[in-house]
């Protein structure tokens, strides 16, 4: 009997498009690389299902065009997986790396074979500065043959909302269902686990409209990790920038169920963003795994120092940092981005370590030419761009800086309203600043409130029940002698660290954690909720859980009584937020009057309910004053009528605090930090009346016409 490799028919193919793509009959595969300094590329196929890691078949392509390889292969079983071996110049002092002895994924792979790992047969530079020479085509990651990649959406359209309505919720695909009762055992952790109607119905009654992914691109984990028993569980170590993570997966077929998941989601009106790690990738640095990008090319992949292009430019702390400027790589970058909006569905993407994209030989600039494809591509300037606009090169805080149609995770509102419920002096000011939507950041380069995604915790560091439960980081089970994480956390444990069974530190950690959502959810901007600091999720003190694949990092969905009650004042709160479009706005106060007898836009109030002079910013104490807002309508709502006031009491010591005596309406409290649970709606108060107003807590009131 002829064997298949045998059978296999030979063309030379085409340059473009580039990975391994199908005829329209299915019968011939296109492969296509970009190597251009190679001498050699040779595609090795793998079909044998009783020796997988058994190499069946090698091509040599022979055509390059363009600094790409190419060929045309007929007769490939379904099962088909491949894989490149690239020979080339050995000159490690220039930054040439090719060794044949690697087998190297193909960058635009749309599905990897298997969950992947380090091995050191993927090590290529020994510490001679030779070649090492082990095969590793046992152990390296390898592209499936994707041939059927049809998918019926059924009409259904993305939600397209408008940025301002949006509160994005943080989470990660496995930690959120992996130990849900709600959820049948077979899906959890899953894509399908959290497209089934007890994940989404939960986030729909919060009232989310924003999932943002934590990585779902295909990725590696660590060598030190797995020495430890660990997992590189969050995902920032990205192997596959087109692949959906197979750890996700339920079924045989992740890609087929990563888009039912967005048309689940798409279906009830909410969105999903993806957090991409294009910064770096899992080859770290150059005695790492070569196993992607650094054996087709690396002087041209990784930014390498002037003058030592044999040395990495590690902007990122990772390793290595992909050279986004060299417009080769921009173009595996913006194909990957276009591909998971046209053809996988998502809405948008959150940028980690965003600085080093916009980073040119000059340094970081906001007219960098990623920046500027982004702007001008059709695909993606109908999405949300989201930026963490910082990375660890020189000049890589570049907060507000980015360009005018990026949305910013802001740092400065995280920390600024960390220090305020502190008991922090001198910070009311800015403060200020922050819950009105960081002017003094994105209005200069004509941006607004929306702009500022408005965060206390994320999945980096404590969440916001250890925020006030831990003075220091016990980060201990990461197995790095607690030295891992970040040391400036800007929390308070209130006398106990960890646990405590003192009835009144508890009550006042739950009131402080009211307090930062009151504070976040209320903010101009746009809400960024971690998942589970609605319901008090806590990682016990761990500011760094990206190695902890367990209860340390997974939703907890037992609730008892005080869990329960946070997750019904998120609702409420979030409900609030929806209700008053005058928290959603896409202009900065102006404090400009708006009716004839010159009440503002917007009034700062001393405790006594006049306008705060310019010595009441400055003070030694704990913030303490009033926000009088006017509760404009919007095109969507109905007209609203008068103002919507904000208490704050960040001391340690309760205090009266006067109405405006103006305007003449009554007041009503909606919302009281000190008890959630009860019926605020039951008080109101006339102007120039007193209230009282508990340490440590925030109340939030609205004029009744």
């Amino acid at each position: 009997m002829k064997s298949i490799a045998t059978s296999l028919s030979i063309s030379e193919g085409k340059p473009l498009p580039l990975g391994a793509t199908c005829t329209s009959d299915g019968h011939v595969v296109n492969f296509a690389v970009w190597s251009p300094r190679a001498d050699m590329v040779d595609l090795c196929l793998y079909w044998d299902e009783n020796e997988p890691e058994r190499e069946c078949a090698r091509v040599r392509l022979i055509r390059k065009t363009r600094g790409t390889w190419h060929v045309g292969v007929a007769g490939l079983p379904k099962n088909c997986r491949y894989g490149y071996r690239v020979q080339g110049p050995w000159l490690p002092e220039k930054g040439q790396v090719f060794n044949h002895a690697k087998l190297l994924l193909d960058p635009y792979a749309r599905l990897v074979d298997r969950p992947t790992a380090y091995h050191p047969s993927m090590v290529s530079l020994l510490d001679t500065g030779e070649a090492d020479k082990t095969d590793s085509g046992a152990h390296a990651p390898k592209g499936v043959l994707v041939r059927d990649d049809s998918f019926d959406w059924g009409g259904v359209e993305p939600p397209r909302l408008p940025m301002q309505q949006s509160i994005v919720y943080e989470v990660h695909v496995k930690g959120f269902s992996q130990t849900n009762p709600a959820v049948p055992e077979e899906l959890r952790g899953t894509y399908a686990g959290l497209a089934h109607p007890a994940s989404v119905g939960y986030l729909k009654d919060l009232g989310i409209t924003t999932v943002q992914l934590l990585p779902v691109h295909h990725h590696m984990d660590d060598g030190f990790l797995l020495e430890r028993g660990l997992v590189n569980y969050w995902g920032y170590n990205t192997l596959a920038f087109f692949a959906p993570e197979r750890r996700y997966a339920a079924t045989d077929d992740p890609i087929r169920e990563f888009r039912e998941m967005v048309k689940t989601f798409h279906s009830h009106g909410m969105e999903v963003i993806l957090d991409v790690v294009y910064n770096h990738t899992c080859e770290t640095g150059v005695d790492g795994p070569t196993c992607l990008l650094r054996g087709f090319d690396n002087a041209a992949y990784y930014r390498t120092r002037p003058g030592d292009p044999g040395s990495y430019d590690d902007v990122t702390g990772c390793g290595n940092s992909v050279d986004i400027s060299h417009a080769d790589v921009m173009a595996l970058v913006m194909d990957s981005l276009r591909y998971w909006v046209t053809e996988m569905g998502v809405d948008g993407f959150r940028f980690d370590l965003a600085a080093t994209l916009g980073r040119d030989p000059s340094g970081f600039s906001r007219h960098a030419a990623f920046f500027r494809a982004a702007h001008q591509d059709p695909v993606l300037r109908e999405v949300k761009l989201i930026a963490e606009p910082w990375d660890i090169g020189l000049g890589g805080y570049q907060i507000g800086n980015f360009p005018t149609d990026w949305y910013e995770l802001n740092g400065k509102f995280r920390d600024c309203v960390r220090r305020f419920w502190r008991g922090d002096p001198k910070v009311v000011g800015e403060f200020a600043t922050r819950i009105t939507g960081s002017a003094d950041l994105f209005a200069h380069n004509d941006r607004n409130p929306a702009h500022s995604l408005n965060m206390v915790t994320s999945h980096d560091g404590f969440t916001l029940i250890d925020l006030v439960s831990f003075n220091e980081k016990h980060n201990e089970a990461n197995g790095e002698e607690n030295r891992d994480g970040d040391t400036h956390n800007i929390s308070y444990n209130y006398g106990v660290e960890g646990g405590s069974e003192d009835p009144a530190i508890c009550e006042l950690r739950r009131r402080q954690v009211r307090n930062f959502l009151a504070t976040m959810v209320c903010a101009q901007g746009v809400p960024f909720i971690t998942a589970g600091d609605e319901r008090l999720r806590s990682q016990r003190g761990n500011n760094n859980a990206y190695c902890q694949d367990n209860a340390i990092s997974w939703l907890n969905w037992t609730e008892n009584e005080e869990s329960a009650a946070m997750r019904r004042y998120v609702r409420k709160l979030l409900a609030f937020r929806r209700e008053n479009p005058s928290l959603c706005k896409i202009r900065f106060f102006s404090g400009d009057p708006i009716d004839a007898e010159g009440l503002t836009d917007i009034s700062w109030l001393n405790t006594r309910g006049e306008v705060k002079d310019i010595n009441d910013w400055n003070i030694e104490k704990s913030g303490a004053f009033g926000m009088m807002i006017h509760r404009e309508a919007s095109y969507q709502h109905k007209p609203l009528c008068g103002f919507l006031l904000f208490l704050y009491n960040a001391r340690n010591e309760n205090l009266s605090f006067t109405l405006p005596d103006h305007p003449k309406f009554r007041w009503e409290c909606v919302v009281d930090t000190v008890d959630a649970e009860g019926d605020p709606h039951d008080r109101t108060a006339d102007p120039g009346s007193e209230v009282k107003l508990c340490a440590r807590s925030m109340q939030i009131w609205r004029e009744l016409a």
